[in-house]
């Protein structure tokens, strides 16, 4: 899902909770070694080994663009009712619907996490309330062109890096899917979030990210 910032601590236990529940885009841990440019290099080299994503699986029933609008309309609806459930149980009750691609709105949503002491739930809910949702919708998340999606985050963590955030780690790939990058020990977070400098590098350098990813790193 485009899923879930902006608490450092809520993100790795989302991450690792993701890549144990489903084969897609995965919200875990952040790999380390992305400041050095020698190790960008070798994760750039690593593209050319990762094939193209299958195409999304077609729904019982139907095939060709039928099938296509059924699965966006699955995923769609999926996050809708995830979105009920941040508003009526995590603590969000102007959490805003999702696009029409079916994926959230971060920038709506980092307004709302940029406001004293609503942050740390703007991922998953307070107490991560709303986990399960959360993994109903990337169970029929629409499939992603994985190298794209690892050129996207890793142009995003070449620019945080650029506009001052120095360990913003690069992307890696695992098991053909994308892993996003960002802070080199989500355990123990050594970039601060709630920054004014961090808002700022993000502000600038979200345009580098795909639709559905602005959520991920």
């Amino acid at each position: 899902m485009s899923f879930l910032r902006t608490n450092p601590r809520a993100t790795a236990r989302l991450r690792v909770a993701t890549l144990v529940a489903l084969p897609v885009l995965a919200l875990c841990v952040a790999c380390g070694g992305g400041d050095d440019s020698a190790d960008g290099a070798k994760k750039n080299e690593s593209i050319a080994d990762v094939p193209d994503a299958p195409p999304a699986s077609a729904t019982k029933g139907g095939s060709g663009p039928s099938t296509g609008s059924a699965g966006k309309s699955a995923f769609y609806d999926a996050q809708m009712k995830f979105v009920q459930c941040m508003r009526a149980k995590g603590g969000y009750k102007e959490y805003p619907d999702p696009k029409l691609s079916g994926y959230l709105d971060w920038t709506k949503i980092n307004e709302i996490g940029s406001q004293p002491g609503r942050n740390a739930g703007i991922k998953a809910g307070k107490n991560n309330v709303c986990v399960s949702e959360l993994q109903a919708v990337m169970a029929v998340e629409p499939k992603r062109d994985q190298q794209k999606s690892y050129e996207s985050m890793l142009a995003h963590a070449k620019c945080m890096r650029d506009n001052g955030v120095s360990r913003f780690t690069n992307p890696t790939m695992s098991g053909g899917n994308a892993i996003p990058g960002g802070d080199p020990n989500p355990g123990s977070p050594s970039i601060d979030s709630d920054s004014p400098s961090y808002k700022q590098a993000r502000e600038a350098c979200k345009s580098k990210l795909l639709d559905g990813l602005d959520g991920m790193q």
